[in-house]
């Protein structure tokens, strides 16, 4: 179960030496690639002011393909005038690892988490995230495992090795964005559109298709909170967006009177 509680209940002020250890758990629905890149940017700004706690972001993304700064165009398969046929936009992001599809059906996750009250190793965090969902599947009755050549989680498939979920991550003085796509019912024919995660000869797969069965989003992106919270150590409390939106203005606000003062 996953705690509710609005701002002032939540126990946490950036003035107290020992606050709850906490993790706003934020599910903002549908939205563009863009604005959910912009919210992040903006959460990590507050994370580094002690403005917030720990933050987990929870979206589906209207159809999008993102390359990683290591990645390569090479692995887009799709010309532009496919992709505009298809309504699928294409961005270039500054998160680890390859290209990947985003859309409707896969939980994506951004974790805005301070490592120096965790570990400060980028290894270790990469796992805790494999981990969180590893044990979310599970739950469902379906075996997944980390892979010793590529990141993400992987499941075994009909052909072979399939994979369930990709992970891309990005710190700035410690404090992680972007982060993780778990797919659930995704339309995995995008797929086609790249080669997924630039590992060539192997297929996307989704819970849905894994355990031949529908499932209900909702039912996954409860699992990976509370796995979340589970393997970072932190109590999951769910918020919603106007609270969020709440914190952020007051932090502005305060940087404003700052900045007036000087």
């Amino acid at each position: 179960m996953i705690a509710t509680a609005a701002i002032h209940d939540l126990n946490f002020d950036i003035d107290m030496q020992r606050p709850r250890k906490v993790v706003w758990v934020v599910d903002i629905g549908l939205i563009a690639y863009e604005p959910a890149c912009a919210l992040q940017r903006e959460l990590v700004e507050a994370r580094k002011a002690g403005a917030i706690p720990d933050v987990l972001i929870l979206c589906e993304h209207s159809n999008v393909i993102t390359l990683g700064r290591n990645g390569k165009r090479e692995n887009l398969r799709a010309s532009d005038g496919l992709l505009a046929q298809m309504s699928v936009e294409f961005h270039a992001t500054d998160r680890g690892g390859d290209i990947t599809y985003h859309g409707p059906g896969q939980v994506v996750g951004y974790p805005i988490l301070d490592l120096a009250g965790h570990r400060r190793d980028i290894r270790w965090y990469v796992e805790q995230i494999e981990e969180l969902m590893i044990r979310a599947t599970a739950d469902f009755g379906l075996e997944a495992h980390r892979s010793d050549a590529n990141h993400g989680i992987w499941v075994d498939g009909p052909s072979g090795e399939e994979k369930l979920a990709a992970l891309g991550v990005h710190l700035s003085r410690w404090i992680t964005s972007h982060g993780f796509a778990y797919n659930v019912t995704t339309d995995l024919r995008y797929f086609d559109l790249i080669v997924p995660c630039g590992v060539a000869g192997k297929r996307a797969t989704s819970l849905e298709r894994a355990l031949g069965r529908s499932v209900a989003i909702e039912e996954a992106r409860g699992r990976l909170a509370r796995h979340f919270g589970e393997v970072f150590g932190r109590e999951p409390v769910r918020i919603d967006r106007a609270e969020l939106d709440q914190r952020l203005r007051a932090m502005r606000a305060r940087q404003e009177q700052t900045n007036s003062a000087a």
